[in-house]
């Protein structure tokens, strides 16, 4: 018996052996280095990808890359924007160097820049155009996040990773010269405000829940470029408001023929991706053995982490109608999303729709075009914060909870610990609520009036508003200090408007076989109004009906009511740009901008921003 469990034994660690040793052959280390066919400079931010696969890297900021591969038989899928992708067969090669070629096609398609559009092989400035085939795949809330790596030099940053939450964008770093570092964004010529409605709270111990995305309101699937502008060269044309570089979105317009039907659907899951290691009630026990401790054992085993997280479901559905004539286009669209967050109780649904249409009149000599994008999303906030006391955020209060303590009485209720300052997370999540909702639209329409074949002058008139509101309570029967029995409620509302007018005469000419002229001049006015109101309260005497229904049932004393109104805020500005391209070698481009802001003192109102590439 013991002879054959020691053959047993040595067939074993045979056949593991012999497994290891075919993953060892199996898996091929390859490393590399991806420069630039004309200069030889390495190439940051190339997609280095096995063929057939998910497994995949990109290039560092010297263009080097390294990666194991499935054999030797594997195919490098390397791809970059705006050069031809290239595949390589790994074969017995161990290290690959790679020259990229400009993609000459992409060199005659025409990117948007600020007030009008160009040749990307006219370009001075530094100028990424990423299209919709080039968006990262996936469900997401705000557009921002479809350019994570796909641009050299520009960061996105998911902030606390909320449904809808805000994102950082950075363009070349920080170097901003005012307050705040993200990019301007410009959505159909209509640069944006940048501030978020949804108001905020000031709720004792649990701190303001983190902001939420501003870009909320444009739904991903109507998105059909987004060009970032990241140098002075490219940006100077909206002064200093494109310190933080520009990132100009254009949504999707109709095509001429017979209707048709887009419809798009998909569902993921979203879920921790680094779980905290905590101990279990079996391990609680044994480290109060090991420390010679005589209390703290309740007997039971509880995570509370696994009970106030989840595996997140996240729905989207698009469906949208476009077409046209000989004279004409259309565009109507709808989107819902349901994204649930892994905090239980959390989650944000959006409901979009859109509609735009192009139209031309008079041969062609007038044109309007237009578009209304509509927004609401709704948004279930779970008391998860930055900014709160020890005892106010729900992971932090997960994290605290004994193990060997169950979270629930025998009755099924949760076991609040009254008088102290350990909070029961289920009895959290049982006695917070807190809701935001938040209504967009953006009206933007353009009639242009060709004078010439060459010079067009074009009125722009463009309509955002956006209002926040939002609803909070905290049941008396939970622990924190100042809301144990009294409870708390807060009703909240902000208001910001937004209202566009410009002016632009354009002029693009072919001086001669050798010499190519696209200028603009323009004049624009814009205007930002921003108010709100709160009201907060506390001592309410039934806990049954949700406190926000009947905030006349606090106490005198404990209510608090505050209101703002920013002053209007102006912007008057005139702008012109000149680019010129000599024989397709020599490339120049002049811009100057001047902006006049009400903020200012009367004698120090204008600032001119020129740049000269």
């Amino acid at each position: 018996m013991d002879k054959n469990h020691t053959i047993l034994k040595l067939a074993l660690i045979l056949i593991m052996t012999a497994a290891s040793l075919n993953l060892a052959i199996a898996q091929v280390s390859v490393s590399g280095n991806i420069t630039d066919a004309e200069d030889g400079s390495g190439i940051p931010g190339v997609n280095v990808l096995e063929k057939g696969t998910s497994n995949g890297t990109v290039t560092d900021i010297d263009g080097k890359f390294n990666l194991n591969v499935a054999d030797q038989n594997a195919v490098l899928v390397i791809s970059f924007v705006g050069y031809l992708s290239q595949e390589i067969t790994v074969g017995s090669q161990s290290n690959i160097s790679v020259q990229m070629a400009v993609d000459v096609t992409t060199l005659s398609e025409v990117v948007v820049i600020g007030y009008g559009t160009i040749k990307k092989s006219d370009l001075t400035g530094s100028v990424t155009s990423v299209k919709e085939s080039d968006f990262n795949k996936g469900v997401y809330a705000s557009p921002d996040m479809l350019l994570q790596g796909k641009s050299p030099g520009v960061s996105v940053f998911n902030n606390d990773g909320t449904p809808g939450g805000g994102t950082t964008v950075r363009i070349r770093g920080n170097s901003s010269i005012r307050t705040g570092s993200q990019p301007l964004y410009v959505v159909d010529g209509v640069p944006l405000d940048g501030r978020s409605v949804k108001p905020g709270l000031d709720v004792p111990e649990t701190g303001d829940a983190p902001s939420s995305n501003p870009l909320n309101f444009i739904n991903p699937n109507d998105i059909a470029s987004m060009e970032i502008l990241k140098d002075a060269s490219a940006t100077a044309i909206y002064g200093s408001r494109g310190a933080n570089g520009v990132i100009i979105i254009t949504t999707k317009r109709g095509k001429s023929g017979a209707p048709v039907v887009d419809f798009s659907t998909s569902i993921g899951v979203a879920s921790i991706a680094n779980e905290l290691e905590i101990l279990t009630g079996d391990e609680y026990r044994a480290a109060l053995t090991q420390y010679g401790l005589t209390s703290g054992d309740f007997g039971g085993s509880e995570d509370a982490m696994d009970y106030i997280t989840q595996t997140a479901l996240v729905q989207n559905y698009n469906i949208a109608v476009s077409g046209g004539g000989e004279n004409g286009n259309y565009r109507v669209s709808f989107g819902y999303l349901d994204q649930e967050g892994i905090i239980i109780e959390s989650g944000l649904r959006k409901y979009n729709f859109s509609t735009s249409g192009s139209f031309d009149f008079i041969e062609d000599r007038f044109s309007i075009d237009f578009s209304v994008t509509n927004n609401t999303w709704d948004e279930d906030i779970a008391p998860v914060t930055n900014n709160a006391g020890f005892t106010g955020d729900l992971i932090a209060q997960a994290l605290q909870w004994n193990p060997t303590q169950s979270l629930f009485l025998p009755n099924g209720q949760p076991d609040i610990l009254l008088g102290g300052t350990t909070i029961n997370p289920a009895g959290m999540l049982n006695a917070y609520n807190d809701n935001a909702k938040v209504t967009n639209i953006l009206f933007n329409i353009a009639p242009s009036i060709k004078i010439t074949d060459n010079l067009v002058y074009k009125f722009q008139v463009g309509l955002f508003k956006s209002i926040g509101t939002r609803e909070s309570r905290i049941l008396g029967t939970i622990n924190i200090q100042g809301v144990e029995g009294r409870g708390w409620a807060s009703i909240g509302s902000n208001e910001l408007s937004t209202q566009l007018y410009t002016h632009t005469l354009s002029y693009n000419k072919e001086i001669s076989s050798s010499a190519n002229l696209n200028a603009v001049i323009g004049y624009e006015y814009q205007e930002f109004d921003f108010q709100g109101n709160s009201f907060n309260a506390q001592d309410f005497l039934v806990d049954e009906i949700p406190y926000t229904n009947y905030m006349q049932n606090s106490s005198q004393a404990s209510r608090n009511i505050t209101t703002f109104s920013d002053p209007t805020s102006k912007l008057q500005s005139y702008f012109a740009r000149v680019n010129l391209n000599l024989s397709d070698k020599y490339l120049i481009t002049a811009t100057i901008r001047a902006d006049g802001s009400s903020k200012f003192g009367e004698n120090n109102q204008y600032a001119s921003f020129p740049s000269f590439a």
